[in-house]
């Protein structure tokens, strides 16, 4: 088949605005996790993963101006964004044959909980609250860039960037597109953070994926997105790509609303499915970034699934949600590029926190790894539902 090149990216988390001060943070450890500052919430003893920047910052930053009411979700969107289109040389081109794919699932749902507790004004909440779905949230995020040739929004909960790549990828295997950006954003909010709080599955501590005494999630936010394009217009457009998506699989167990099944069916199907269309053999993965929750029931059942594809010998295995939380709908385009800058710089990221091992649980890295030799990455996401996905990053073959 064909290669699905990736072209460009860009990423805005915790732990840094664009890819530099990503790299940065992952290179020496540094994690993202705070107290809550941005989020006006009463549980002020939950950690968690916050974009470093107000609303105004980035509306500032952006060059926005304060004349239109943005919700926290697409101004993040909208810096992650901005990158990727420079890195692929297509700020300021036409976008008449690219293709946009956004997932979220809180979508501008920041904003409405604030027109909630106003006073009833003069019908101006009607109209705001009107644009604070999912699919107005990515219509924000691409207002101001260009007119895409099409525009969709995917919304699975915490598989939902990766979704939005896999969507990208059948549409330029398919012959629908010759580009397409893709990836999510996701910001906190506190139907993000009390629905969660409601599951008792967020930690009071920096969470610890894959640790004997992991107690929870973090919750984060953030945003990230890929330009991939067929070999046709990466070459007419005079690129040199230097990754490829080599394989991609989503599956379904539904098992349960909210937890995975105890084997892991839904994840070992997603990443033994991905090895599969990549034509790679588990032997060829040289780093897994786990979707590492830091729950109990994920951890466990993410370790059974990676045993059950790769064995015991598993290859070097971490979680980057020690760094950001948990950013949920936004977490596989995030964790795409943190795979990117792997690749590219040869190193793989800590699982920060983790001291005592799970009972059969698999053990992560801890330190960084010195000099490993990666060309294939598998990363993992996750939703509720068991709508499970899994990529495969590679290195272009020089």
């Amino acid at each position: 088949m064909e290669p699905i090149y990736i072209t460009g990216a860009g990423v805005a988390s915790a732990i840094g605005i664009g890819k530099e001060e990503t790299l940065a943070a992952l290179q020496t450890g540094r994690s993202g996790i705070r107290p809550i500052r941005y989020l006006s919430s009463s549980h002020t003893d939950l950690p968690v993963g916050e974009v470093q920047l107000s609303n105004e910052d980035m509306v500032a930053l952006l060059g926005l101006g304060d004349s239109k009411s943005y919700t926290r979700s697409a101004l993040i969107g909208k810096l992650a964004l901005k990158e990727a289109l420079m890195d692929a040389r297509l700020l300021g081109e036409p976008f008449d044959e690219v293709h946009f794919i956004s997932g979220t699932t809180v979508g501008g749902m920041d904003r409405r909980e604030q027109i909630h507790a106003q006073e009833p004004g003069c019908g101006r909440e009607i109209a705001e609250i009107a644009t604070h779905n999912c699919a107005s949230c990515t219509e924000l995020i691409a207002e101001g860039f260009g007119d895409f040739a099409s525009m969709a929004t995917v919304s699975t909960a915490c598989s939902s960037a990766t979704n939005a790549i896999i969507t990208g990828a059948n549409m330029l295997r398919c012959g629908l597109a010759d580009i397409v950006v893709v990836g999510g954003t996701e910001c906190l909010s506190l139907f993000h953070l009390n629905g969660f709080n409601a599951l008792m599955i967020l930690d009071h501590q920096p969470c610890r994926p894959f640790d004997r005494d992991r107690a929870g999630l973090n919750l984060g936010e953030g945003a990230a997105f890929l330009v991939m394009e067929t070999a046709d217009s990466a070459r007419q457009r005079g690129l040199m790509p230097r990754f490829v998506l080599s394989g991609y699989a989503n599956t379904c167990d539904a098992f349960h609303q909210t937890a995975s099944s105890p084997e892991g069916d839904g994840a070992f199907l997603a990443m033994n499915a991905a090895l599969n269309a990549a034509g790679l053999k588990p032997s060829d993965i040289q780093y897994i970034n786990a979707h590492g929750t830091g729950t109990p029931n994920n951890d466990e059942s993410e370790s059974r699934a990676i045993k059950r594809v790769f064995g015991e010998h598993y290859p070097p295995v971490s979680s980057t949600k020690s760094f950001t939380g948990h950013t949920t709908s936004a977490s596989g385009s995030i964790e795409a590029v943190f795979c990117l800058l792997a690749l590219e710089h040869q190193f793989i990221p800590q699982n920060l926190n983790w001291s005592t091992p799970m009972e059969q649980g698999i053990l992560p890295v801890t330190e960084q790894v010195e000099n490993p030799r990666i060309e294939h990455i598998l990363t993992n996401a996750f939703g509720f539902g068991g709508n499970d996905s899994s990529l495969i990053i590679s290195k272009v073959k020089e």
